[in-house]
């Protein structure tokens, strides 16, 4: 009877610890579409962020969340916000997405204005904002990684890019400006201009350099968060 109070006492003060440790944990959610999909796969950038995390001692300290479909643009991502998103009760979320946006355009003669681009960015942000969720916005990678603007879409992801940053600007938030690195990286490490095969796979998914470096981007700016 004697150790079952004890054992007792113990849980009642240690359940709260346990409580305000799960309380400390922040949970970061990463929204976007392929490219966030396959992240969570291993050598993908979330996984990739969490060994990082792990090496550092600070693996309980965060939960890293996926929320990428494949083909996604920004609206869907404002039409699965609730299910995929606020759902899980994040603290901070993660915006990645703007390739099929604008990719969409040349491959299926579909995609998404420039003016509805922002008005549904505008959107998610606001509904995320709403929830007392912390937001950090990306720009697009790639659409092609040749560095003399010879890809065929590098006109309007450039474009979209600015929008972002604009945006993030107009809202004060952070921005993982992944369009300005991958073109820095690729001016140093791509002396034969090539289309793809040096941070992507394909010109636009990542390899695993490119989910590894990512991973550092998009860290420099959680970690302030």
């Amino acid at each position: 009877m004697k150790q079952f109070w004890q054992y007792l006492k113990i849980s009642f003060f240690a359940l709260p610890l346990i409580a305000a440790q799960q309380d400390q944990t922040v949970r970061v959610v990463f929204f976007g579409d392929s490219i966030t999909q396959a992240a969570i796969k291993p050598g993908g950038y979330i996984v990739k962020m969490g060994e990082m995390l792990e090496k550092q001692g600070l693996k309980n300290q965060y939960n890293l969340l996926g929320a990428g479909v494949s083909g996604n643009k920004i609206y869907d991502l404002y039409l699965r916000m609730e299910d995929d998103v606020l759902a899980n009760k994040p603290q901070i979320v993660v915006i990645y997405v703007g390739v099929n946006d604008v990719w969409h355009k040349a491959t299926s003669g579909t995609g998404t204005d420039p003016d509805k681009f922002v008005k549904f960015y505008e959107a998610v942000i606001k509904k995320l904002q709403a929830n007392q969720i912390k937001v950090a916005l990306c720009t697009p990678a790639a659409i092609g990684e040749r560095t003399d603007f010879s890809n065929q879409q590098d006109g309007d992801l450039n474009k979209y890019a600015q929008l972002i940053r604009d945006l993030a600007k107009k809202q004060n938030l952070p921005v993982i400006d992944l369009r300005k690195a991958f073109l820095e990286y690729n001016l140093k490490n791509n002396p034969n201009n090539q289309e793809k095969a040096i941070l992507t796979t394909d010109g636009v998914h990542l390899n695993e350099l490119g989910n590894q470096f990512v991973a550092d981007e998009m860290w420099k700016v959680i970690k302030s968060m």
